[in-house]
């Protein structure tokens, strides 16, 4: 879309009806395309961005990094579907790939580079050969803050705080519930995000783990249409549907 349309005044030299036209098959496969489309026309015309000529270097240099990105996705997209292929035998990936926020590509690195998931007798093992554990610095009287030690796989620590991020835009599961409850305090505040990424991500290793030990698929869990009593509030049981 930006490759054909990169200014306001390219689609404004267009009518309505023939903009829609030419950008049709442009954005994409979307439920609403005739209205996004209208929608980018009239924001175009009432744009008050500094014109520049299409035939300009600022717009060949514009296409030129949007073509290296297109590359790039395209090359992701091929390892996706690499890393699928040498997965499609292997039972623990495919559990893997159930979880919200992990496709082929975090999956093979999960298994690539923590191995054998049984091996650890309990997920805080597994989270600290992660580097997700907490950790408090102290010498003698002084004690410093608890934060995450790091000291683990930077690579599978990097996979989780990526899933994380996925999981938390999609749509209907309890880890994008976890990021809104964590962050409602204030939405905007980046530390409180960066925590709440952080939390996703070490529930993420957590679930990962508990698939693998127990060799059982992933189900999700919809909190939103349930409700806890309080006597289960307090001991962590059972959860009662509401009617």
């Amino acid at each position: 879309m930006l490759l054909r349309f990169p200014t306001p005044a390219s689609i404004t030299a267009l009518s309505e009806p023939d903009f829609a036209a030419q950008a049709w098959n442009e954005v994409g496969r979307k439920v609403h395309k005739a209205a996004l489309l209208g929608e980018i026309y009239m924001v175009a015309q009432r744009s008050v961005g500094v014109p520049v000529a299409l035939d300009s270097p600022a717009i060949a240099m514009f296409r030129l990094m949007l073509e290296q990105y297109l590359g790039l996705c395209r090359l992701r997209e091929q390892i996706a579907e690499q890393a699928q292929a040498l997965l499609a035998e292997h039972h623990d990936s495919r559990r893997l790939m159930t979880v919200p926020g992990i496709g082929p590509t975090n999956a093979l690195t999960i298994v690539a580079e923590a191995g054998d998931l049984r091996r650890f007798a309990h997920h805080r093992q597994f989270l600290k050969f992660c580097g997700m554990n907490l950790s408090t610095q102290q010498s003698g009287r002084f004690r410093g803050l608890t934060r995450l030690s790091k000291y683990g796989n930077a690579r599978l620590r990097t996979t989780f705080w990526l899933a994380a991020q996925t999981a938390v835009r999609m749509r209907e599961n309890s880890l994008r519930r976890k990021f809104e409850e964590y962050v409602r305090r204030d939405p905007l505040d980046p530390d409180l995000r960066r925590k709440a990424y952080t939390a996703v991500a070490a529930k993420l290793a957590r679930i990962v783990f508990g698939l693998v030990k127990s060799e059982s698929d992933y189900r999700p869990f919809f909190e939103h249409g349930f409700q806890v009593d309080e006597p289960s509030r307090r001991g962590r049981l059972g959860r009662v549907a509401t009617p």
